[in-house]
């Protein structure tokens, strides 16, 4: 039988291959860790896919929440992910309450409510992949103040390249991560969108956003200009956001159509940049 390490790893290999190649970079003593805490990551991002109904996914999210806080320490023992997540938050002095707001920010998945703000959509890539970044980023021992605008920027860009990526998924069930305020200012019909028309004014909104990830990748190169080596492979999966946004920019762009970067070309981009950090934030 697997041990609890190995089915994490195998978990992100699987749904995140990326987050797995970039972890390789990192000390074969913090990699369990990495897997664990990215294995998590994984579980509570799918939520909705695998619940479905609201409730169902409110029980699976307070049933995380409730680990986290120590009060289900026998079934957690017994979970794979979630007994390979404690122990690597306890081997490197991270107290779990740290993961409690990225289950918190992902009940918004739960439900079809549009997001209404561009704060609002900068809130939640700060509680979810800006909070993740800040945990991987501790346990391969960096982190600190000088960092956190750097995380903040960087799980903003991901979060909105997410978003971009994963658009025809989310329309199909009437989710709506692209700010209301965004839309309204582009004139576009949400109604529209709904039924998976791609019209000029929501590519013009859709370009707003590529925008923005793009002024949040440059704030984050410019707090910090020379990454430190030990963060570094927490950090190489943002260099495939320039590579995923650009293709965006060009004539013919289809926003329900979004064709992913292949595989080897992933994997190219994550090895350059562990050869020149510089390259992660070129977006």
């Amino acid at each position: 039988m697997p041990s609890s390490a190995d089915h994490c790893a195998a978990l992100v290999r699987e749904a995140d291959r990326d987050l797995y190649l970039a972890s390789l970079f990192a000390p074969e003593d913090k990699r369990a860790a990495l897997f664990a805490l990215y294995a998590f990551a994984i579980e509570i991002g799918r939520v909705r896919d695998v619940a479905r109904e609201p409730m169902p996914g409110e029980i699976r999210l307070q049933w995380w929440r409730e680990v986290l806080e120590g009060k289900r320490d026998g079934e957690a023992a017994a979970h794979p992910v979630a007994a390979a997540l404690l122990e690597g938050l306890r081997r490197h002095a991270i107290a779990p309450d740290r993961l409690v707001g990225i289950v918190d920010a992902h009940q918004f998945d739960l439900y079809d409510e549009p997001m209404a703000t561009l704060d609002d959509l900068d809130n939640y890539a700060v509680m979810t992949q800006s909070a993740l970044l800040d945990v991987a980023i501790a346990m391969l021992g960096g982190g600190g103040p000088d960092i956190m605008m750097l995380m903040r920027g960087a799980g903003i860009a991901a979060t909105v390249t997410f978003i971009l990526t994963h658009l025809a998924k989310h329309v199909s069930r009437r989710q709506m991560f692209v700010p209301l305020e965004v839309l309204e200012r582009h004139k576009v019909d949400l109604n529209e969108v709904y039924a998976g028309k791609s019209t000029d004014a929501f590519k013009s909104a859709l370009a707003e956003l590529r925008r923005h990830a793009r002024r949040q990748m440059a704030v984050a190169r410019n707090e910090v200009p020379q990454v430190p080596k030990e963060i570094l492979p927490a950090l190489l999966p943002l260099a495939l956001i320039g590579p995923t946004l650009r293709p965006m920019d060009r004539r013919g762009y289809e926003p329900f159509d979004v064709s992913p970067l292949s595989r080897l070309k992933r994997q190219w981009l994550i090895w350059r940049a562990a050869r020149k950090p510089a390259r992660i934030f070129e977006a």
